[in-house]
């Protein structure tokens, strides 16, 4: 903690939502409800897929480590802010304050690219079903996998260390719920243009290119789907495409609203208001949207729920 007005701080406080006593209780029980149904839900997801050998394809590749890292995106931001709800103190060091970023970073970028190479993936199965196997290889599928984390990682360690070069003399208070950067930013006693710009820059390639991909992908796939004959196939390929371009949407529009703007413009309020969404919403709906909708997912979850039940009765 900061001992005078020089001092340099190695904790922190983390405002959060509220100051209002009474609403602490309300929601707690809701975030703490939200969190285990999330990891419930993702980590069961990540479960099956390892399971179900009829699962081990290119799509669900891909569906498994983005479960895998919204379970991360939870865990690392869920239980400090749980905690918070019921703690009086709520501090958090300047090493766990950036270990918590690290996480959170590569996880968020992780899914970016994670949600433009299902994109891709769903463009080749519906617009070219016969070239299906040869272009989404369990090999290339595996590399694009492995170069997902491998960048998430850089990226994330690139800018936590820039972190690390900022001080931290005035004032201690984070108006947020966990330790993202621009709060960070705000209370930084150097100026953190140099961070902004490599953030900008980096945010903006990333999401122009995974965005880019995943439009151009849902544009052909739209544009199969409108040839088909039949109106039965058309309504159910309409309906899947709209609930996973739903989640697609709130998630880049949320990390876009936040992460692209100048901080001299921004607003602490919207900013965790938003920062709700990416961090607790988009975890909890991504394994229902992707695979209460899939009878591959529903069967596969039907064989194992019977099979168990078979072993017991014997």
């Amino acid at each position: 903690m900061k001992k005078h007005n020089h001092s340099i701080t190695t904790e922190f406080i983390l405002t959060g939502f509220t100051d209002e006593p009474e609403l602490k209780p309300l929601l707690f029980v809701v975030f703490f409800a939200i969190y285990l149904i999330t990891m419930v839900g993702n980590l069961g997801l990540v479960v099956l897929i390892y399971m179900e050998r009829r699962l081990h394809t290119p799509m669900y590749l891909f569906l498994g480590n983005l479960a895998l890292m919204d379970s991360c995106c939870s865990c690392t931001v869920t239980p400090k802010m749980l905690e918070n709800f019921i703690s009086e103190y709520r501090t958090i060091s300047l090493y766990e304050c950036m270990g918590q970023f690290y996480f959170f970073c590569i996880a968020e970028t992780v899914d970016c690219f994670l949600l433009a190479a299902m994109a891709y993936d769903r463009y080749v199965a519906i617009c070219s079903p016969l070239q299906y196997h040869t272009r989404m290889s369990m090999k290339l599928c595996i590399q694009i996998t492995t170069g997902t984390y491998i960048f998430g990682n850089v990226h994330s360690i690139i800018q936590v260390g820039l972190l690390f070069k900022l001080t931290f003399c005035g004032s201690h208070q984070i108006s947020h719920f966990f330790c993202d950067m621009f709060p960070l930013y705000r209370i930084s006693c150097v100026d953190p243009y140099i961070n902004e710009l490599v953030l900008h820059i980096f945010t903006g390639v990333i999401l122009s290119f995974t965005i880019t991909i995943v439009l151009i992908s849902y544009f052909y796939i739209l544009f199969t789907i409108f040839k088909m004959k039949s109106k039965e196939g058309r309504g159910k390929a309409l309906s899947t495409c709209a609930s996973h371009f739903f989640s697609v949407s709130i998630f880049y529009g949320s990390l876009l609203f936040v992460y692209t703007q100048p901080s001299s413009v921004k607003e602490e309020d919207k900013d965790i208001a938003v920062a709700i969404f990416y961090t607790q919403v988009i975890p909890l709906i991504n394994p229902f949207i992707y695979s209460l909708r899939n009878k591959e997912v529903i069967n596969a979850v039907k064989r194992i729920v019977k099979n168990k039940s078979q072993n017991i009765l014997k």
